[in-house]
């Protein structure tokens, strides 16, 4: 199932995730840091969402209390937990 995140206090204007049965398929970032942003979609592709929100919630993006990957997470926890 394809969702649309809008991301709070990041560069990321939207985050678009495809998951089913608990796996990520894709996910894709408009806006935000281009080269970082893609590296965090291809290394979550095929994770469980649950293990995406455990390694990635919390990080922080310099002085922001959150970030794209803790972005992402918020979005899983939404719309796939």
């Amino acid at each position: 199932m394809e969702v649309k995140f809008q991301p709070q206090g990041v560069c990321a204007q939207q985050i678009i995730i495809d998951a089913s049965d608990g796996i990520v398929n894709s996910v894709r970032f408009i806006g935000g840091c281009s080269g970082n942003t893609q590296g965090v979609g291809a290394l979550v592709k095929g994770m469980k969402v649950s293990e995406v929100i455990e390694r990635l919630q919390g990080i922080r993006c310099g002085m922001k209390s959150t970030s794209c990957p803790d972005q992402l997470t918020k979005a899983l926890t939404k719309h796939y937990l």
